[in-house]
């Protein structure tokens, strides 16, 4: 799966379901994800959207989910 800033969280959970989990070693801020709001905001979030909500860069949180997807196989 090709990772962009357009790609939806829900599009990657679906494919990599334990992603869930290990977004918060990508950054603090994604442990919020694990909450009824996070739940909610998964559905229309984008890595573009999760940038701006965490302060991170897009292409930066790209290659960390890049690389734990790796590390997963």
């Amino acid at each position: 799966m090709e990772i962009t800033k357009e790609t939806k969280l829900s599009d990657l959970l679906s494919q990599y379901p334990w992603l869930k989990e290990e977004l918060s070693k990508v950054n603090d801020k994604f442990k919020m994800l694990n909450t009824p709001m996070g739940k909610i905001m998964m559905g229309k979030a984008t890595i573009a959207e999760m940038s701006k909500k965490s302060g991170m860069d897009a292409d930066a949180i790209i290659g960390k989910i890049s690389k734990l997807i790796e590390a997963h196989r």
